[in-house]
């Protein structure tokens, strides 16, 4: 019998922040993509329920700012209903912010720009699961991941705290197993980070950012890594629908 194909359902906000490293893994994995542009899409059209999986891609906008980008507000009650029936979901960057917002969380201006490499500090659930391979070992340090904010969010109810950073303490968090907000990116490499240098160059300036540090990683996050921690994600997102 033919293996059933498992759709994810990607929301993105600009065209160069999707999937990234992680696309070979979800296609790896059996799911067909979609992609849905929301500033364009028609969200009311949209069933939140009927993917497998949701993913909520990063952007430069703020949650906050829905008089300017009105589909925000449609893509939260989106994620409203999505979290109330406790469906696989997983937010990245503006996503997570999203994530948190749709959970009843303020997110709101950091005052600091955190753009760059630079490890996660993991907090006791975040070392011992699904984060695990972004940690420090005892035979090499932890990997750099990209940092790409200057908002951050209140931890929502009921959420686990995985990562910090000294800049900002809620960095991630997880619901139960069906849930997974990063604030951070872990499927962008150095290699790839030149569309996000070239649409973000005012940003840089301003906060004073030279190009060349976000080129250079001495020990940044691979694909495998990425992959291992999205695979570990579903392996007990699995492990829960099926007990």
């Amino acid at each position: 019998m033919k293996k059933q194909t498992k759709k994810l359902l990607a929301l993105r906000h600009v065209q160069f922040e999707n999937l990234g490293t992680l696309t070979e893994f979800f296609l790896r994995a059996g799911f067909s993509i979609q992609y849905v542009d929301v500033a364009t899409a028609a969200l009311n059209d949209i069933d939140p329920l009927e993917a497998d999986l949701m993913v909520v891609l990063g952007g430069p906008m703020g949650v906050y700012e829905t008089e300017r980008y009105p589909f925000l507000r449609e893509e939260i009650e989106l994620l409203v209903r999505r979290i109330g029936k406790q469906l696989p979901t997983l937010g990245i960057c503006l996503g997570s912010q999203l994530i948190a917002a749709a959970m009843g969380a303020k997110v709101y201006p950091g005052g600091l720009k955190e753009i760059g490499w630079a490890p996660l500090e993991l907090t006791h659930a975040g070392r011992h699961g699904v984060l695990a391979s972004l940690g420090r070992t005892h035979a090499s340090a932890a990997p750099a991941v990209l940092h790409w904010h200057g908002d951050t969010f209140d931890l929502p109810p009921g959420a686990t705290l995985l990562a910090s950073t000294q800049a900002y303490a809620h960095q991630a968090f997880s619901i139960d197993n069906y849930l997974l907000a990063l604030q951070f990116h872990i499927e962008v490499v150095p290699g790839v980070i030149e569309p996000w240098i070239d649409a973000n160059a005012h940003e840089l300036l301003t906060a004073g950012i030279s190009a060349a540090t976000l080129h250079d990683c001495v020990n940044p996050v691979s694909p495998a890594i990425a992959h291992q921690v999205i695979g570990d994600w579903l392996a007990g997102l699995a492990g829960a629908q099926a007990a």
